[in-house]
Parts: C-alpha cells; sequence; structure tokens
C-alpha cells in the first residue's frame, strides 16, 4: 500500500504538504520578505508579553519573591548571597479564584462599573457623534469650521484633557460648580460619591470619544446614494421615515464596526479614569484596567495579579467580539 493511499482519502500526506509550502515560498519569496519584519515586531511586542502574562497569571510572582537569591552586605563590606526560600512558583489557578470570589481586588465591583462606564460612554458616543453626523452633513454656511472644531478634542492628547476636565470638576475652583452656584443651585462635591464619580469621568470621555464616533458616521452617510432619498421622498415618506428606513440601514456596516472598536476602547481606557476620579471614592470607580495597574505598580507589586486581571480583561473581550459577530452575522451582515 503507498503513502498516499494509507493516508486516507482527503489527507494530503506530509511530503506533498512540505513540497507545496516550498514551492509557495519559492513563488513569492519577496511577498514573505515583505511580512517578515512585521510579523517579528508583533511577535515581539504583543505574541511574547501575551504568552508571558497568561504563564504569570499561574504563579505568585510578586516583587520581593522574583529574584532567585537574596542577596546581603556582610561587615567586612562583602556581598553575601543565598538561594531566596520563597521564590515564586506555580500556583495553578489560585490567582482566578481569589480574585474572581472577591477575596482580593474587589473584582465584581470593577467588573460592574467596567460595564456601566463602556455602556454610558459607548452609547453617548455614538447618539452624539450620529446626530453632529446628520448636521454636518447637510450644505451649509461654515460647515468646514465646525467640522475642524468639533474634531479638535480628538486631537488633544487623553491626559491633557483628563487633567482640564479634572480642574472643571474641581470642588472649589472648578468651573461647574461656579455655573451651578450662579443659577442658585449648591456646589457638588463631585468626587465624594461613586455616581457622581463616574458621571464625570463619562462627561470627560464623551468629550474625547465623539469625534471619532463623529467623523465615521460622516463618512458612513456620504457613501449612501442620493437615489435613495429622493426614490423615498418621491414615495412622501417623512424625514423621520427617510432616517430609520434609509439612513440607519445604510449606517449599518459602519455602526456595527465603531460600536465593536469603541467598546473595546472605552473597556480599556485607563487615563481618564486614572486622572479624572483617581478611584475615589475609596476606589469606588475603579474599573478592570485601572484595578490591573495598581496591583502591578503600587503597595507591594504583585505581577500574577497583575497579569490575572489582564487575562480576564483579554477573555472578555474575545467572548464579546465573539457574540458580536455572531449577532451580525445571524442578521445578515458580512463581518
Amino acid at each position: 500500500m503507498s503513502a498516499s493511499s494509507a493516508a486516507g482519502p482527503g489527507v494530503t500526506p506530509g511530503p506533498v504538504r512540505r513540497g507545496r509550502l516550498r514551492r509557495t515560498l519559492d513563488r513569492h519569496w519577496y511577498a514573505w520578505a515583505m511580512v517578515a519584519p512585521t510579523i517579528f515586531v508583533l511577535g515581539a511586542l504583543v505574541l511574547y508579553p501575551l504568552v508571558r502574562g497568561v504563564l504569570q497569571s499561574f504563579t505568585n510572582l510578586t516583587e520581593t519573591n522574583q529574584r532567585a537569591e537574596v542577596c546581603s552586605k556582610t561587615l567586612g563590606g562583602a556581598q553575601s548571597c543565598t538561594p531566596n526560600p520563597d521564590r515564586w512558583h506555580w500556583v495553578g489557578l489560585h490567582n482566578y479564584t481569589d480574585l474572581l470570589t472577591g477575596e482580593r481586588g474587589h473584582f465584581w465591583l470593577l467588573l460592574g462599573n467596567t460595564v456601566v462606564w463602556t455602556v454610558a460612554c459607548v452609547l453617548l458616543h455614538y447618539l452624539i457623534g450620529l446626530g453632529l453626523a446628520v448636521v454636518l452633513n447637510r450644505n451649509f454656511r461654515g460647515r468646514s469650521l465646525y467640522r475642524v472644531l468639533l474634531i479638535v478634542p480628538w486631537a488633544v492628547p487623553a491626559f491633557v484633557s483628563a487633567f482640564a476636565w479634572k480642574f472643571l470638576f474641581n470642588p472649589k475652583f472648578g468651573l461647574i460648580n461656579s455655573i451651578l452656584v450662579n443659577l442658585g443651585l449648591d456646589p457638588v462635591e463631585w468626587f465624594n460619591h461613586r455616581w457622581t464619580a463616574m458621571f464625570a469621568a463619562v462627561a470627560t470621555n464623551v468629550w474625547l470619544g465623539v469625534p471619532f464616533m463623529m467623523v465615521a458616521i460622516l463618512g458612513g452617510l456620504q457613501s449612501i446614494p442620493s437615489e435613495l432619498y429622493e426614490a423615498a421622498e418621491m414615495d412622501g415618506t417623512s424625514p423621520w421615515q427617510r432616517f430609520r428606513h434609509v439612513t440607519l440601514p445604510g449606517l449599518r456596516p459602519v455602526s456595527s464596526t465603531v460600536i465593536l472598536l469603541g467598546t473595546i476602547w472605552t473597556f480599556n481606557m485607563f487615563p481618564i479614569i486614572y486622572f479624572v476620579t483617581g478611584g475615589q471614592p475609596a476606589g469606588e470607580t475603579e474599573i478592570l484596567v485601572t484595578g490591573s495597574y495598581r496591583a502591578a505598580f503600587e503597595g507591594l507589586r504583585n505581577y500574577s495579579l497583575a497579569a490575572t486581571y489582564g487575562v480576564l480583561i483579554l477573555a472578555l473581550l474575545v467572548v464579546y467580539a465573539a457574540a458580536y459577530r455572531r449577532a451580525l452575522k445571524s442578521k445578515g451582515e458580512v463581518w
């Protein structure tokens, strides 16, 4: 019996596969040569840290047990090193069970904050961006100037905007409380309560994120054929009916993409929470990424706990993206 028949029907023998791969490399070597630097950079900057982080989440690695040896100086000035008896070791799923049961890091509080933060920001980003895009898609005087001015917040670095909005919400000297006092209202201690602090963070992120959503949706609006609007108008439809039955379906491919990207970016939006609220009051406005940061760089630096946060964040986003893709596919969207 030959090797090909032994492999069974529909199964390509190993030598044939290797020969096919070699022919592909010989024929398209220039393409592989151009792609190789990108693959190397992605492997060094993305794949290696990802694999290392996943492995660290199964250890008890901290700043105190990361060294193999503990060194100290003797009275004579000589350096003496002994093996570290408490060096890090594998602990299996202990970090995950410890984190998910709430014994460390208040995971469920952080997850709830992250969900509220992400849903509120993405929803406001899309609705305000859609409204502004519809307005800017019309012909009126000064439209180009308004487009430029509305894109400015997107060009400002996030940490600069965070510091500016933190000052605006300052309880004593902030502009917002000054306006409230002039209107005869009491000033608000924005960062002394969980939901007022979260409101301040959401307002900051909405100001930052609306320009991207507006530009993306505006591009989608301009790609909708004008003949569809003309045909709908000839049928006697109202502006709302044209918006509902022509504009929104025409924006569906763009909307599905920007909502997914906006969700991923907002889910991992570190600087706004960190610089605007700082987790106040008492860590009640922390989200998962700030919890991971504090585990890795504050107090006793627990690198394994930070890696566990990172793996769970990645898993949540992968599950969300897969469910989102499946929902779009069930509605006939190609994505």
